[in-house]
């Protein structure tokens, strides 16, 4: 029963989240400065032209009657076409739109799903590189508070904490594959492209999930069980093992949730900086074309994902922690 109830709250919530996102994208680009026609019809396209294709497509009428609109697609699973994108992959080019080529349009779900795989490959790699060094780090911190491991694990959190991803992305390519040529950087042709942008996002990621690990197994080092278990004669590593662990994972399990959704909206940056085909460049590459539908779409998409997640690892807290009540 708390299951079905937690999970019929959540989704009521995801829905309305989602709903203000999709709102308040959906109006802010439509506000800011700039005419997506222009950029399909062409820089030398009559005024007349414009005003047709724009009134044609809806675009000349209220936003909350474009919305409307937009959201009664949505519910139908269409999330609409490309204004600039064509079906075939061709290039893109204002000067071949019109009413003929319009419906030939690469189809927004259609593009989200061909990136969403790269990203979610990206993001799988980059938290379990993270998770791993921060756990090892991270871990000996906490066992050991106020020794040379806890200090090593505030240095070291305190120095990838303060490199800019762009640049490291920068020094490590020309390091790590122009210099050593160990790895590939630019571009996808295979499994092996995915390891240095994920380097550089475990790096910045690494940092807020040491200090919690170190946090959380230090404070759990102090709960009185673990007195209770040492004097009843269990060992010291079975204490951390099945308790402490087992406690400490539970703020640990939440920062992940909340990390690896972050990851999805934060490899922007990256994927441009290695050319790598997610989420992030297909992002830049509307925002620059100033296409509306398929920002729109990955917005919703990306906030279903954060939605999903969350209820996931909420429900694994509560598995973990029955006395958790969300």
């Amino acid at each position: 029963m708390f299951t079905l109830n937690f999970l019929i709250r959540r989704l009521t919530q995801g829905v309305v989240i989602i709903g203000l996102v999709s709102l308040l994208i959906f109006t802010l680009l439509r506000v800011v400065p700039g005419d997506p026609v222009r950029l399909m019809a062409g820089g030398m396209a009559p005024e007349a032209l414009i005003e047709k294709i724009a009134k044609d497509m809806g675009l000349r009428d209220p936003i909350i009657v474009q919305f409307g609109r937009y959201m009664g697609s949505v519910l139908q699973g269409d999330l609409g076409q490309s204004f600039v994108r064509p079906a075939n992959g061709a290039a893109t080019g204002g000067a071949n739109f019109n009413d003929t080529t319009r419906g030939e349009r690469a189809k927004v779900l259609t593009l989200i799903l061909e990136a969403l795989p790269m990203t979610l490959q990206l993001a799988a790699v980059t938290l379990a590189i993270a998770l791993l060094f921060s756990a090892v780090v991270g871990i000996a911190g906490g066992l050991n508070p106020g020794g040379w491991p806890d200090k090593l694990a505030f240095y070291i959190s305190s120095v990838f904490i303060s490199l800019p991803n762009f640049w490291l992305g920068i020094v490590l390519t020309l390091l790590l594959s122009v210099k050593l040529g160990w790895l590939p950087a630019i571009g996808y042709n295979g499994f092996a492209y995915t390891i240095l942008p994920a380097v550089v996002l475990a790096v910045e990621m690494s940092p807020v999930l040491i200090r919690t690990l170190v946090g959380a197994v230090s404070s759990q080092m102090t709960e009185p069980y673990v007195s209770v278990g040492r004097v009843r004669g269990l060992g010291r590593t079975r204490i951390i093992a099945n308790h402490v662990m087992r406690n400490a994972s539970v703020p640990l399990l939440n920062l992940l949730g909340i990390q690896f959704s972050s990851l999805l909206g934060g490899v922007i940056i990256v994927e441009y900086i290695f050319d790598y085909p997610g989420l992030g460049l297909l992002t830049i590459n509307a925002v620059l074309q100033r296409d509306f539908p398929l920002i729109q779409g990955i917005a919703i998409v990306t906030s279903a994902i954060f939605v999903v997640i969350n209820i996931i690892v909420d429900l694994v807290a509560t598995t973990i922690d029955p006395r958790l009540d969300y």
